[in-house]
């Protein structure tokens, strides 16, 4: 409709609708689900063009040293149906063909790592995360996984700028624990492994359709123990590329 009236206006003639449909089939396009795109500012991409340049020389085995790490929000799904129903008249007060929804669905927080060598550990909670709480979960779940899956070797630690994370006192802790920190752009998601993973979850998340927020984390754990380590080693071996991309952009962010 929004063309429609667009077209209307420029040609300054009536069309109809159908018209509009027909033209955009003769020029061969398609309804697509727009990707996700993080918004940088002028000196966001410009640090994300220095950054990109300044590790561009790391090869494929540098960054299968990192532990990657990151935070994702998880929602319970309602079953919720399309748009649209097919349906008969009769069937119009049915509420299997009700469009369901509530304005606040339940929902996980979820924290978790992972290198190219496995799946680090995962801390499922409700609510938000503040430095403190942030501190525990890397006591409790980063060290173990680090040493889990290094074993001793050198281990570069990546989180974001989040504001859990850039506090002096989770910066001083990591200090003191002596683990080098890989210095991450702001708003930089499309530079990260661990997003692909956070993505193919979600995805899964949303075939099972699960209504309760104990199946939820039930199925984020299954899923989570899934990957496999060929995809692991795919996703951090693709850094590189990713970098390029950026260059390339002039430091403007992928889709991801």
């Amino acid at each position: 409709m929004e063309i429609t009236t667009w077209a209307q206006e420029y040609f300054q003639k009536t069309l109809l609708v159908n018209t509009i449909h027909r033209a955009i089939r003769r020029c061969r396009l398609k309804l697509y689900r727009s990707k996700k795109k993080p918004y940088l500012n002028m000196i966001q991409k410009r640090r994300h063009f220095l950054w990109a340049k300044a590790h561009l020389k790391w090869t494929v085995a540098k960054w299968k040293t990192v532990l990657w790490s990151d935070e994702s929000k998880f929602e319970v799904l309602f079953g919720k149906l399309g748009r649209h129903v097919i349906r008969t008249k009769e069937d119009r007060g049915n509420p299997s063909c009700y469009q369901r929804s509530v304005q606040k669905p339940a929902s996980l927080m979820v924290w978790g790592c992972m290198s190219a060598c496995g799946m680090g550990s995962l801390h499922i909670w409700k609510g938000t995360i503040n430095a403190e709480r942030y501190i525990q979960v890397l006591e409790q779940h980063m060290l173990p996984s680090r040493r889990r899956l290094f074993q001793g070797r050198p281990c570069i630690f990546q989180h974001d700028n989040a504001r859990p994370h850039t506090p002096s006192i989770a910066t001083s802790w990591l200090r003191r624990r002596r683990i080098r920190v890989l210095k991450w752009p702001a708003c930089s998601p499309d530079l990260s492994p661990i997003e692909n993973i956070w993505r193919i979850i979600k995805r899964k998340m949303r075939q099972r359709r699960t209504k309760i927020v104990e199946q939820l984390e039930a199925c984020i754990r299954q899923e989570w123990d899934n990957i496999p380590i060929p995809k692991l080693e795919q996703l951090v071996s693709s850094v590189p590329r990713r970098l390029q991309t950026v260059i390339k952009r002039r430091g403007d962010g992928k889709e991801w």
